[in-house]
């Protein structure tokens, strides 16, 4: 491992965070076994983050902000973590979905990354990379919570999402996840630039049951479709496969309950998971 000495604040983000950290620890007179000890974490784990070779997690950011009592100076800081940090075709998407105007996610097995609650996204992440670390898992869950600020933004994107009905009764991670997944669902509809509608089981088969898609539109430029998995993304800029999949999307929405209806939809399946 570097000596701390070896670090360069102005090397990246991740460096002035760990910077930070470690200015922060001094003032309080500790070493990095003490600080270890206060937050829980492993002392190879502080100094791993302090000279930017690992990036924390929230709660790592969280403890150390309560331990050292800095009144948050380092879960400010935090969200900028996530971008960085991320692999290269994440941190495509973060750009892309930042600066698009419209987005349309319809999926048909699980709730999309943008909507889901921190238990849901973490209990899909195990599944999806079983041979992770606890760490590592955590840092996956990160990205995808860093992903949402995207909707806190005082000018977010268009959002409409179309849910295949499986999504709402497949139990992911337990009766107490599915509950909080469906209300948080249930919280994105009062958003008013969130469309949220599902499509129910009573329609039978439909043209939507290929696969999920995103479409991402952006201002004075051409659509995008957007689509990935556990390991990577495939991007899709050529008009030709494009407009037939920004197409079939439209299409899928007259399959699909009005948004209003399907908030009634997603609170009764809430009342199912207890």
């Amino acid at each position: 491992m570097p000596a701390p000495n070896e670090l360069d604040p102005s090397a990246s983000v991740m460096a002035y965070w760990g910077s930070e950290l470690r200015r922060l620890r001094e003032a309080m007179g500790w070493s990095q076994q003490e600080l270890a000890k206060r937050t829980t974490y492993s002392t190879s784990l502080v100094g791993l983050v302090e000279t930017a070779m690992r990036a924390p997690t929230r709660k790592f950011a969280q403890r150390c902000d309560e331990v050292l009592e800095t009144g948050g100076t380092l879960i400010k800081l935090w969200p900028l973590i996530g971008r960085e940090s991320s692999p290269a075709w994440v941190r495509s998407l973060f750009e892309l979905e930042w600066e698009a105007r419209t987005l349309r996610n319809y999926q048909l097995a699980v709730v999309p990354g943008l909507l889901q609650t921190e238990d849901y996204a973490r209990t899909l992440t195990r599944l999806g990379r079983p041979f992770d670390t606890a760490e590592q898992v955590e840092e996956m869950v990160t990205v995808r919570m860093q992903r949402q600020r995207l909707l806190d933004r005082p000018d977010p994107p268009i959002l409409f999402v179309l849910l295949d009905e499986a999504v709402l009764s497949r139990p992911i991670g337990g009766a107490r996840v599915m509950r909080e997944q469906l209300g948080h669902l249930l919280e994105a509809t009062a958003r008013p630039r969130v469309t949220l509608q599902v499509i129910p089981f009573e329609v039978g088969a439909y043209p939507g049951l290929a696969g999920p898609i995103l479409v991402l539109s952006f201002k004075g430029a051409p659509d995008v479709v957007y689509m990935e998995n556990a390991e990577n993304a495939q991007l899709l800029t050529d008009p030709a496969r494009v407009d037939p999949l920004s197409a079939q999307f439209d299409a899928l929405r007259s399959w699909a309950l009005p948004q209003a209806a399907s908030a009634v939809f997603i609170e009764k399946r809430m009342s199912s998971w207890i």
